[in-house]
């Protein structure tokens, strides 16, 4: 992806109205590619807060306001801000798109000064506390070209929300509302509301099971330390998507609770999570690839890392990804290496010719 970070921001000036983590994540970022931010907020404390962090300037007529609120407030705060500077476009970065541009519909707002977006970041704590510049990085990022009846977004705000989320590293995906909405309640929404009861059913756990926990239980629920008044709009305001998907869900956990009272084999649950799951996209929400996993077992001395990827280098091969293991005081460590099985078969064969440590790929 291009460096937009030396590139001369569309516009001078942004009023972000909303100081949590999103937001202020924002003006972070945009801060620091010479843009004036304004951050706003009803809550003093967060509002001060991310000003102090952002830099934060008094702006009269802002060129573009970032609408970075719950759905719920996001009618009232436009209405709002368009009466203090009617002149101003506007971007939001809410979690569900058919319900914003509805009420851009019934505003004084003209609906092509209205750019919905989506920034697929986040994290499971929130406020401007947790704001990072680099949040967005690498991070799809859903912006919809136009409103629900079809009418374009201006071109220059069009222009300005794709340089804004390219300069603060997302990537920049075109989608229709409706079909951004299906698609966040499969990926976004049903995970959150399932992590949220597996969770909830430790309540009720015995303190001595619950001390054998161990990484999977952690993986499973961390999102399920999300804000609760946050995600309970997100989930209600999408419950029409959501609800088909969560009876889905029910009629198989239904069917696996009937396989074990039968006594049946339960491995086609197993092996459907197997397949699911290898349908993840790879890096940036590409298209999912299947990798090559190479292994080579290493020495606990300094530069060995360096050196490996120097040998990656000396044949041409690309490192998709990689994964270290390694404990402290341990002699030894395990790096695998995710490659093509083109590039595995040709890096292996370099590597024991050159006395490394490699083992079968798989």
């Amino acid at each position: 992806m291009a460096d937009f970070s030396e590139q001369t921001p569309p516009f001078k000036s942004v009023r972000i109205v909303g100081s949590g983590l999103i937001g202020t994540s924002i003006g972070l970022a945009l801060v620091s590619r010479g843009v004036e931010v304004e951050m706003v907020d009803v809550d003093p404390r967060a509002q001060g807060l991310a000003r102090d962090l952002v830099k934060s300037r008094v702006l009269t007529d802002p060129e573009l306001t970032v609408l970075a609120l719950p759905t719920s407030a996001l009618s009232g705060a436009l209405e709002e801000q368009f009466s203090i500077n009617p002149g101003s476009k506007f971007i939001d970065i809410g979690s569900v798109k058919t319900k914003p541009l509805l009420d851009v519909s019934k505003s004084k707002v003209l609906r092509s000064n209205f750019l919905a977006t989506h920034p697929m970041a986040g994290r499971e704590v929130g406020g401007a506390e947790s704001a990072r510049a680099d949040l967005f990085q690498s991070r799809t990022w859903v912006y919809i070209p136009s409103d629900l009846a079809g009418t374009p977004v201006d071109p220059d705000l069009l222009k300005s929300g794709i340089w804004m989320i390219k300069a603060l590293g997302g990537v920049p995906v075109a989608m229709q509302a409706d079909e951004h909405d299906r698609a966040v309640a499969l990926v976004s929404h049903l995970p959150q509301a399932l992590a949220s009861l597996l969770a909830g059913q430790l309540i009720s756990g015995d303190p001595t099971s619950l001390a054998l926990a161990g990484a999977g239980l952690r993986d499973t629920t961390r999102i399920a330390a999300s804000n609760p008044a946050l995600w309970d709009e997100i989930l209600t305001s999408n419950s029409q998507e959501l609800l088909p998907l969560l009876i889905n869900l029910q009629s198989d956990l239904s069917a696996l609770i009937s396989a074990f009272k039968s006594g049946e084999s339960v491995a086609k649950f197993i092996e459907d999570g197997n397949q699911g799951r290898a349908l993840i996209p790879g890096k940036h929400g590409g298209v999912a690839r299947e990798y090559t996993y190479l292994p080579v077992v290493i020495e606990d001395k300094p530069g060995q890392l360096a050196a490996l990827v120097s040998e990656c280098a000396a044949v041409n091969v690309n490192i998709e990804d990689l994964s270290i293991e390694h404990s402290p005081g341990q002699f030894t460590g395990l790096i695998t290496l995710a490659l093509s099985e083109n590039d595995a078969q040709i890096l292996s064969t370099h590597l024991i010719g050159s006395g490394w440590n490699v083992h079968a790929p798989r």
